[in-house]
């Protein structure tokens, strides 16, 4: 590997992260609420869900959104997948709240 990074994999995701986001034409909302309903479609695990959830608050999704997208996807994709994002959504945000707490503990030190 000619890359000396120690993390090709994240370093990867976020070049292509960075490519889309510059080539597409919707508004940064609208790409992240996208994103969301197929990461639900693909039954994604939270990791997915964690790596895109930092970009969607930063655009403005908030969790009405996120519901939404969900109602909108459901009879498409089916209930079992609609609640299963559902969990990892959930288990994704506890994961960065836990993240972020440690972080605060942190800075107290």
């Amino acid at each position: 590997m000619t890359d000396a990074s120690e993390t090709p994999v994240l370093d990867t995701f976020s070049s292509i992260n960075l490519e889309t986001t510059e080539r597409c034409g919707l508004d940064a909302n609208t790409l992240m609420l996208v994103r969301l309903a197929a990461l639900a479609a693909v039954d994604a695990r939270p990791a997915s869900y964690l790596a895109n959830l930092g970009a969607a608050v930063d655009s403005g999704v908030d969790v009405e959104q996120i519901q939404d997208v969900l109602v909108a996807v459901a009879p498409i994709i089916g209930t079992p997948r609609v609640l299963s994002a559902s969990i990892s959504i959930a288990e994704a945000l506890g994961i960065a709240i836990a993240a972020a707490e440690d972080d605060d503990e942190d800075d107290d030190d």
